[in-house]
């Protein structure tokens, strides 16, 4: 495959002055960020990106006014059915059935498709009491089906810890105490800036990573670091990212579609900051060693995307719109910076 023909999407929250943000496209190789508008609210505030796995054609996005798919590459999306009262934070693709499809939201619920994202039904128990006032509601960032298990699915929730389905959607468990303990028993992983819980910072869930490797295991991205869960989400660790790193806020982690040892991290020193990295183990997260090296981020590292069908290419992306990527596997880096005034970029995809 050349990789001309693979293309970059990015979703912003906002612009300067206030207004509603947008998603963007470039084609590998190409200098010109496109904003595709065809079909999706004006403004709109792009909070997930999906592509699907087997046609790169299929774009999904998360925005304040629900779900949008594209067929045709982005360059036009229709709406599917959908409440209009929440908004889509995260959209996965079940690994082993194609045309399921679910999304997360804000307040806290999770949909699912059966007929590709064309008709959405609500699972009436994926749902969970708000652990914490916040000047936000809780979201579903990010939705992890195991290859191989079809029914035991995660959710990472903002900021509301995790939670778990043994059936498919169907009933949902909390996988949030023992990080409220390890909040607890560890003053290191106290943090409080809205809440009046100490185990705010360990609730502030940003993504999880689950791989076909460790069926077991689940990977968790969290103010304030890299946890796993060894027994399915019940109980967690400290992954000691500050082993490797001397940046631990936990914003995005992946696992690889060509390797299902190898993970990736996005980690900067808080959610507002100029600094961000990218980092990649290929033991399961046993080490670490930096991705990124040259690339000068100005603020915090939001997002990181892997392509499907090259593991040459490698893309993050900071808050403030600069868009990195590698297409020989970390050994040399470009800087692509989006439009002048995008800010608060949250997504990032490729295909």
């Amino acid at each position: 495959m050349a990789k001309s023909d693979s293309h970059v999407f990015v979703g912003a929250a906002q612009v300067t002055g206030g207004s509603l943000g947008g998603l963007f496209r470039q084609k590998v190789g190409d200098d010109r960020w496109e904003r595709l508008t065809k079909g999706l609210p004006e403004p709109a505030a792009i909070q997930a990106v999906t592509i699907h796995p087997d046609n790169p054609q299929i774009v999904f996005v998360g925005t304040h006014d629900g779900p949008y798919r594209s067929d045709d590459g982005g360059t036009t999306f229709k709406r599917p059915d959908f409440p209009r009262d929440l908004a889509v934070w995260s959209i996965a693709v079940h690994p082993d059935k194609p045309r399921v499809i679910y999304a997360g939201t804000s307040p806290v619920g999770v949909f699912r498709s059966e007929d590709g994202g064309d008709t959405r039904t609500r699972l009436a128990k994926a749902v969970q009491p708000d652990k914490l006032k916040m000047s936000f509601a809780c979201r579903v960032m990010r939705i992890g089906i195991v290859p191989g298990q079809p029914d035991l699915i995660h959710a990472a929730l903002e900021v509301g810890g995790t939670m778990r389905s043994l059936d498919g959607g169907e009933t949902w468990s909390d996988g949030s105490a023992d990080l409220e303990k390890l909040a607890a028993d560890h003053v290191n992983l106290k943090s409080m800036l809205q809440s009046d819980s100490e185990a705010e910072g360990m609730l502030d869930a940003h993504a999880l990573a689950v791989s076909g490797a460790a069926p077991s295991s689940v990977f968790l991205a969290v103010r304030m670091g890299l946890f796993q869960s060894d027994d399915k989400g019940k109980s967690w660790r400290d992954m000691e990212i500050n082993r490797f790193s001397p940046l631990t806020y936990g914003r995005d982690i992946r696992v690889s579609p060509h390797d299902p040892r190898t993970l990736y991290a996005a980690l900067s020193p808080a959610a507002r900051s100029k600094d961000g990295s990218l980092y990649r183990s290929t033991d399961l997260g046993r080490t670490w060693s930096r991705l990124d090296h040259g690339v000068k981020a100005e603020a915090t590292m939001m997002a990181l995307a892997l392509h499907p069908r090259d593991p040459d290419q490698v893309y993050c992306v900071s808050r403030c719109a600069q868009v990195f990527g590698t297409q020989d596997g970390g050994k040399t880096w470009r800087e692509s910076r989006l439009p002048e005034g995008v800010l608060d970029v949250y997504a990032l995809a490729c295909a």
